[in-house]
């Protein structure tokens, strides 16, 4: 058993941090201790920003994203286009398609996608509230554009939502896949290949 050289406190503070994506127990130490020599211009305002966030921090009942405020700001937004809804599967997907200012539409997180591997099924997804929110009378929707990650379960989910939505007069596509901006063909896998080629358009 390794004996501590930190009081409770500080231990707590680095297993929380090990928590983190990306941050394993070392890397959680560093950063715990990084803080700690920092306390004033560190410590001590990030301590006050997670309070006041988790204290302030919601859901968006409406397309799931997590805001202050509910309806979240991208919602209450009029300079959207209402007429374009964006399916993703989490809110970090979200924050990456804003990040790139390549839209200006509204969006839809459902919250995963289906692994029944991993037990989770539709209803463990915020699907049903999707399809009403499209089927919704006063709702202006006109085209969904399902931008989940090209996975097999990413892709099993894009189909099943495909399903959900039969009947309803939307105008449903999909993100692009293929070559990245930037990629050399002899560093790219086979399925972004052959998605490349299906995928090509006219020059």
């Amino acid at each position: 058993m390794v004996k501590s050289v930190t009081g409770p406190e500080i231990e707590r503070l680095i297993q929380i941090l090990a928590r983190l994506p990306g941050l394993g127990p070392r890397s959680a130490r560093r950063a715990a201790l990084h803080l700690i020599k920092k306390k004033e211009t560190l410590l001590e305002p990030l301590a006050l920003a997670a309070r006041e966030a988790a204290e302030k921090v919601k859901i968006c009942t409406t397309c799931g994203n997590v805001d202050t405020s509910d309806p979240c700001v991208i919602c209450l937004d009029p300079r959207r286009d209402p007429a374009m809804l964006v399916i993703v599967e989490d809110v970090a997907d979200l924050w990456a398609l804003e990040r790139a200012a390549a839209i200006n539409c509204k969006y839809h997180v459902i919250g995963g996608t289906l692994s029944p591997l991993d037990g989770i099924g539709p209803d463990d997804l915020n699907i049903a509230s999707l399809v009403n929110r499209i089927s919704d009378e006063e709702n202006q929707v006109k085209e969904i554009i399902i931008a989940v990650n090209a996975t097999v379960e990413g892709q099993t989910t894009a189909h099943y939502i495909t399903d959900q939505l039969e009947g309803v007069e939307v105008k449903i596509t999909r993100l692009a896949h293929g070559v990245p901006v930037g990629g050399e063909l002899d560093y790219l896998d086979e399925g972004t290949l052959t998605a490349a080629i299906k995928s090509r358009s006219n020059f």
